[in-house]
């Protein structure tokens, strides 16, 4: 029977059984890791670069993109590695490095996504007071504690996760390293410490949902009560994509880890998996650049000085 001292590396659930799918799902992956780098890198770029997006509700953009270049970068990477050169391995720290960063970023999403539902919230329903809420000072200290209960989560459920002991061998069905896979490899009744973490985790998840829930019943509420047209168009079109974002987010996240285990299995894990690790980072740009005319002047800026800049 193995335990966690003598395990020196894990196993990740193949991708594919053939080596003609193990390629094809190399190239897939790197198309969206790809797209994932270019389209949050022009979002970033184009708010750091443009003095017009130097706003709050951009401000925390900036952030998510950032967060979103993170997390995909945790998973994607190792998975086409894996899949390239037709290997299954990840070392022992290799996989604790993953799961931390992987937690970590996902956390800070979640919170920055959350943080941005009370700018909308103040933009909308307290426009007077907004200059005062959301300066330059109370950004920062949002956006910091928004990385920092991330690192925070993550670091308490890596050391508990990874100080558990594993007697169910180092086969991981997942793609990546993740708490849940690594749970069911350890011994029977020695995750109790973890699963209260998790249960704290859950907590907080669902309590942020709520925030976000009632910040947008209350946005809605007022926007439709707006006489202008033009302003419920305005105040529609910064809304939508960020609630769009949220609902991609939460509602694959939550299912992947919610879901009954009466209908568990290592297809519909994979599949879950990379619904919520790979599709929000992919296409929060696109959603965001869709019906925003500022994001769209400023990408197309950028653009325009990238090709110029060509020899």
């Amino acid at each position: 029977m193995p335990n966690s001292s003598s395990i020196s590396e894990f196993l990740l659930l193949p991708l594919a059984d053939t080596r003609q799918l193990q390629l094809l799902h190399f190239w897939l992956l790197l198309g969206i890791y790809l797209a994932a780098l270019l389209g949050n890198g022009l979002i970033s770029t184009a708010v750091a670069c443009d003095q017009r997006l130097h706003t709050p509700m951009y401000f925390f953009l900036l952030n998510l993109a950032l967060v979103d270049l993170g997390c995909i970068s945790t998973t994607l990477p190792k998975a086409m590695a894996n899949a390239l050169w037709d290997t299954r391995a990840i070392s022992y720290a290799g996989c604790a490095a993953q799961l931390f960063f992987f937690f970590f970023f996902m956390s800070a999403e979640y919170y920055l996504l959350t943080i941005m539902s009370y700018d909308r919230y103040v933009a909308i329903c307290k426009p007077l007071h907004y200059g005062t809420l959301m300066d330059s000072r109370a950004c920062a200290t949002m956006a910091a504690a928004a990385w920092g209960a991330g690192l925070l989560n993550s670091l308490l459920h890596t050391a508990s996760t990874f100080s558990l002991p594993l007697c169910h061998g180092n086969v991981v069905n997942q793609f990546f390293c993740e708490v849940p896979q690594i749970l069911k490899l350890s011994c029977s009744g020695s995750y109790l410490r973890e699963v209260v973490f998790l249960f704290f985790g859950a907590s907080l998840a669902f309590g942020c949902f709520v925030f976000i829930v009632v910040s947008y019943v209350q946005i809605f509420s007022a926007v439709l009560r707006m006489p202008s047209e033009q302003g419920r168009h305005k105040a529609f079109s910064t809304c939508l994509p960020h609630l769009a974002v949220v609902s991609l987010f939460v509602s694959t996240a939550f299912f992947a880890y919610l879901k009954p285990t009466s209908i568990s299995s290592p297809l519909l894990d994979l599949t879950l998996a990379l619904l919520y690790s790979v599709l929000p980072p992919t296409l929060n740009p696109i959603i965001y650049s869709m019906r925003n005319r500022e994001i769209k002047h400023a990408l197309r800026k950028v653009l325009q000085y990238a090709l110029f800049q060509l020899p």
